[in-house]
């Protein structure tokens, strides 16, 4: 066992999904569209122009900020952050520093630890660098169609000692930004980044004197193997007496490693000051109490609802509230169930357990009643002895010599016909799916 004890904080950007730029009129659709088509001069940083907050975005971003169960602050301002990077036309970008939307905000995980969120704070997204080779030379092109998109970051207290509660935070977080309808947090497209600050100590109550950050992970396996390489890494540097250097990292897919990219920047370095172009902005403690009211229930909430009103088991409630309109689609079900005198239970295994023709379509009356039939016909199903089924399959195997060398040859699709077989020779309605099981094991 390891003397050392990760210490691990994360930071996650979250590009929320208005209509518009964070402090301009172009179109935040920007991903699949031609590159630099979705630009102005404000988002291109040309002398002159002038920011205009996006309303909706600031709203949004306190959502986030409230769903945490952070302090708004009433009083807030955007600062200038200032370094120079290919894909940063101002060379500053627009964001917070000391006086941050929401601060001291918490998650608890299903094991009952509490991870604290420090700040959540609002600031523009950078254009997106891509690297070609042309005529034998390298070269890296710039496209500002995502520069000025709003970007909310979410910062925690350094409160992780394992990838498996940064993995569960960061579900969570997802969960709750799409119940709150302002990110599609889809991390393939760069919605949701995810960056780790990762360092270890022999002490979890004393923090070491560096960390490293690796940047922009899009994925949840990623940042679990991203953390595992990182505390190894860690620990055979350590272990030969000397300090990892206090860095930002990458994380290569391919090579599943690390790669340094830079020295790691201090606050300072950055030579914060307030934004002069857009005066600070004042909430008062009403409009904060109004934007809570319309705070939707989360995932959370639903999964201690869902255990008690209907009580399901807390894994089954905690599936069917994953995504929220899995979870619309159930309590429409259980409503029309009712009257049929269908339990929420069989209702919640047929959605779980949901055969390929059965899609979701939210509120949509047809389907859950189409819905519902299969639970009713699941219900009429009758029994079947082993002995019954045992007879039937060996003579279904003798009749169709051909169908079963298929299937031996490779051939699992024709596992289907071989139970449609079964299914007409018994002649009545069984579960099909212990037919299939029982056939699969005759057949190996």
């Amino acid at each position: 066992m390891s003397k050392y004890i990760p210490i691990i904080g994360l930071e996650v950007h979250v590009e929320l999904k208005t209509k518009s730029k964070m402090f301009c009129g172009c179109s935040a659709d920007y991903f699949g569209k031609e590159p630099n088509t979705h630009t102005c001069p404000v988002c291109l940083g040309l002398p002159g122009a002038l920011p205009i907050p996006n309303k909706q975005a600031i709203e949004w971003c306190i959502k986030i900020a409230l769903a945490l169960g952070c302090e708004i602050n009433l009083f807030s301002k955007f600062d200038r952050k200032n370094y120079f990077y290919h894909d940063l036309p101002k060379g500053y970008q627009i964001s917070q520093y000391d006086l941050p939307f929401g601060t001291k905000g918490s998650i608890v995980l299903s094991n009952g630890k509490t991870i604290g969120i420090t700040r959540v704070h609002m600031e523009e997204d950078t254009g997106k660098l891509s690297h070609h080779e042309t005529n034998g030379v390298k070269t890296s092109l710039v496209d500002f169609n995502r520069s000025g998109v709003p970007l909310v970051e979410i910062v925690t207290e350094p409160d992780f000692h394992d990838a498996k509660d940064v993995v569960e935070y960061l579900q969570m977080l997802r969960s709750i930004v799409r119940y709150l309808d302002v990110s599609n947090a889809d991390m393939e497209k760069g919605d949701m980044r995810l960056e780790p600050n990762i360092s270890l100590s022999t002490d979890p109550t004393k923090l070491p004197n560096y960390k490293v950050e690796v940047k922009n992970i899009n994925s949840f396996r990623f940042v679990d193997k991203a953390i595992a390489y990182e505390i190894k890494r860690h620990e055979e540097i350590l272990e030969r007496g000397e300090t990892p250097i206090q860095e930002t990292r990458g994380w290569n897919e391919n090579k599943n490693a690390t790669f340094s990219q830079r020295v790691k920047e201090e606050a300072n370095d950055y030579r914060y000051f307030p934004e002069p172009d857009i005066p600070p902005i004042r909430h008062t403690q009403e409009a904060i109490d109004e934007l809570k009211k319309t705070l939707p229930e989360l995932q959370t909430e639903k999964i201690a609802r869902f255990t008690k009103e209907y009580s399901l088991p807390a894994i089954k409630a905690e599936i069917l509230t994953r995504e929220k309109s899995r979870a619309d689609e159930f309590e429409n079900a259980v409503k029309l169930g009712q009257e049929k005198g269908i339990s929420p239970e069989q209702i919640a295994n047929m959605i779980i357990n949901r055969p390929d023709d059965l899609e979701i379509h939210v509120n949509n009356t047809i389907h859950v009643e189409a819905l519902l039939q299969r639970v009713e016909l699941e219900n009429k199903r009758e029994e079947i002895s082993e002995e019954e089924l045992k007879l039937v399959i060996q003579k279904v195997i003798a009749d169709n010599p051909k169908a079963v060398e298929d299937y031996k040859s490779g051939k699992e699709s024709v596992i289907m016909f071989l139970v449609g077989q079964c299914m007409r020779a018994i002649g009545r309605k069984v579960d099909a799916n212990i037919v299939k099981q029982s056939l699969i094991k005759a057949l190996t």
